[in-house]
């Protein structure tokens, strides 16, 4: 079995109702509201257009323990079988540090990032440079390498 961070209350049904998704701020960072950033990307009702987007959907996926999300989002290549959200963690932010191509005409791409979080032994953070690729014209997400500093 594959645990990876997830957010709590995962395995229930969409965290993500339909009307509050537009007047809560995305947990990715953006200033938009939930509908217009990540949740329709999450939705499936519109592709991520950058890898940018699609770690910023991936990461909203996890906080709001959207464990469908993170499959259709995941390379089938490196895809876990067994993927499992881990409930006891709380996503707590998001912070992009960089990427590399990854642009809407781009066939793959880099992006840096922090993702903070309180799990059950206190504050942590996940520091990750991933990579992701396209399948079917579409963005996903192949592996990443952790970075020093992560907890």
């Amino acid at each position: 079995m594959t645990v990876v961070p997830g957010a709590a209350g995962a395995g229930r049904r969409s965290t993500v109702r339909p009307g509050h998704a537009r007047r809560v701020n995305c947990p990715c960072g953006s200033i938009r509201p939930l509908g217009e950033c990540c949740g329709p990307v999450i939705a499936g009702e519109r592709p991520a257009l950058t890898a940018t987007d699609l770690m910023r959907s991936r990461y909203t996926a996890y906080a709001t323990g959207e464990r469908d999300h993170l499959v259709r989002s995941w390379s089938p290549v490196t895809c876990p079988v067994d993927l499992k959200l881990d409930p006891s963690l709380r996503w707590m932010g998001l912070e992009i540090v960089g990427s590399e191509r990854g642009g809407a005409l781009d066939a793959d791409g880099v992006v840096e990032f922090v993702a903070r979080f309180v799990g059950a032994d206190g504050p942590g953070e996940l520091r990750e440079r991933s990579r992701f690729g396209r399948v079917d014209g579409r963005w996903v997400y192949l592996d990443g390498e952790v970075g020093p500093g992560s907890v």
